[in-house]
């Protein structure tokens, strides 16, 4: 009995520690116009405090996950928890717009070390296959519903305080985790981890950073940029250096030789294509119901609960199901889901009836979390104990390669189609149409600085092109989704649907 209270105290905490993580994730896009206000950042400051915190979090996962298998995952747990904490103070309070720079590249630095030490714990104290499936379940109910709190509380918190205030919360939420964690957490690790390799660190940080760098400016200003080929090109150029130095090495940062497991390849592209869908659509409604709709940030964040809610619930059933129908068959059924959601999208306009949008939003989050629940659950399954923290790391930097790569890709299928649409009013001043047919938002900006005459004909046109846009990007989502779900239904046949230690090696691709 004890044991048992001590692995679900377990679950409450790395659960408790991935909310954290995920509101703090979508909490400054809302405290963005706040701290403009106060601070005025540059554009470049602006964009480097938006940013850090991703790359810093994305390139470290992997050494952070490692780190954890050497050191002990309790152990780093706690040790990031805290600096989260601290970092959260640090970035609250911080005087300049680079003192703030450097305080979010500490909490995306904390960040590394709380991600994979959450689902390497729970893999090593759910040693029974079928409680495991559910606790991972239930971890990624949890993930997606903070992901869907954040605007919420963000928006709540700034109603009342200033920008900093959406940071401070995190304080008595990181004094429980420790409180709680240094009672109950058991301390796992890798027995026999074997020296570090300095070289492979750089490298992986290098190679991340530059995809995921790459991948935003694209979606910013093209693929044909200077600075887009060059980190791209020097992403991939580590990345494959970092990959035929893990074949090498007697005691590699990643076991590149799980890659040929197909179950966990498999899972690592589905769950990078399913991020690769929700933070696109996320990024794409947040537009909508404020700019669109004219909405407000906390109006908005309460509009998109039900997502948060359908996540939770796909996440909560993935167990019974996979052990119902195999997880070839509930990995299918989640990215169908998600598609039919999504081609429901493509019905909403100018005039939202928005329990039509309730509907759509909970079959494509339920479709989103089921197929999260069960592709995290393989991938640290099918790695071996003793390396869980450095799987569980492959898991969150797909989430992060998939999340940079939905924003760019249908981010540039969204600005497209809004160029290509967008049909405006005879007489605008010169150099003004360019502008308009950047972004909704710049559309919006100058059309409330033109005389009378124009200014309602510009923004109901670029209202207009964007809700038309909208639904071509929300179609050509649905596209990539029906793909991934039949591609996942033929890579994942014949995976167990318990996976446990025992089970033989599965068949390669």
């Amino acid at each position: 009995m004890r044991n048992d209270s001590r692995k679900w105290g377990t679950l409450v905490i790395a659960c408790l520690a991935m909310l954290l993580l995920s509101i703090d994730l979508t909490v400054l896009h809302l405290a963005t116009p706040k701290l403009v206000e106060d601070m005025d950042p540059s554009g470049s400051q602006l964009l480097w405090i938006a940013d850090v915190y991703g790359f810093a979090l994305a390139g470290l996962l992997v050494t952070m996950g490692n780190l954890g298998d050497r050191i002990g995952r309790r152990r780093l747990l706690l040790t990031g928890t805290a600096a989260f904490g601290a970092a959260s103070l640090l970035t609250a309070y911080a005087p300049s717009p680079e003192l703030l720079i450097a305080a979010r590249a500490l909490l995306g630095v904390a960040g590394a070390t709380i991600m994979p030490s959450t689902l390497s714990l729970i893999r090593n104290v759910f040693t029974d296959a079928k409680e495991r499936t559910t606790a991972v379940g239930i971890w990624s109910s949890i993930g997606a519903a903070g992901f869907a709190l954040g605007p919420v509380v963000g928006g709540a918190l700034l109603n009342e305080f200033w920008w900093g205030s959406v940071f401070l919360i995190n304080v008595p939420v990181v004094a429980v985790i420790l409180l709680a964690g240094t009672a109950v957490l058991p301390e796992s690790r890798n027995p026999n981890p074997g020296r570090i390799d300095l070289v492979s660190v750089p490298l992986s940080v290098v190679g991340v950073i530059a995809v995921i760098y790459a991948l935003k400016e694209a979606a910013h200003g093209g693929v044909g940029r200077i600075p887009v080929v060059v980190a791209a090109a020097l992403g991939v150029v580590a990345l494959a250096v970092f990959v035929r130095r893990q074949t090498r090495l007697a005691e590699p940062l990643i076991d590149v030789r799980l890659f040929g497991n197909r179950a966990f390849s498999a899972s690592v592209g589905s769950a990078l294509v399913a991020m690769f869908a929700m933070l696109a659509m996320s990024l794409v409604f947040a537009q909508y119901f404020q700019l669109v709709l004219g909405w407000s940030p906390l109006v908005a964040g309460l509009a998109g609960l039900p997502g948060g809610v359908g996540a939770a619930v796909g996440g909560s059933v993935a167990g019974p199901l996979v052990m119902r129908r195999g997880r070839a068959q509930t990995v299918a059924l989640g990215m169908a889901l998600a598609a039919v959601g999504f081609a429901l999208y493509s019905q909403v306009g100018l005039d939202l009836n928005y329990a039509y949008l309730v509907v759509a939003m909970i079959v494509t989050s339920t479709g989103i979390g089921l197929t999260f629940a069960v592709v995290n659950d393989t991938i640290i399954a099918t790695a071996p104990r003793e390396r869980a923290g450095a799987a569980a790391a492959i898991s969150e930097t797909a989430h992060e390669m998939g999340g940079a790569l939905g924003i760019a890709v249908l981010g540039t299928v969204l600005n497209s189609a809004y160029a290509a649409r967008l049909v405006l009013p005879a007489g605008l001043p010169a150099g003004t149409a360019e502008q308009v047919r950047d972004t909704l938002g710049d559309a919006l900006r100058i059309a409330a600085e033109l005389p009378a005459d124009l200014a309602p004909a510009v923004a109901g046109a670029a209202r207009q092109a964007f809700v038309e846009s909208m639904q071509a990007t929300v179609l050509t989502g649905a596209g990539v989704l029906l793909v991934l779900a039949v591609a996942a239904l033929y890579a994942l046949r014949g995976v167990p649907k318990e996976l446990s230690d025992d089970v033989a090696e599965l068949s390669h691709a």
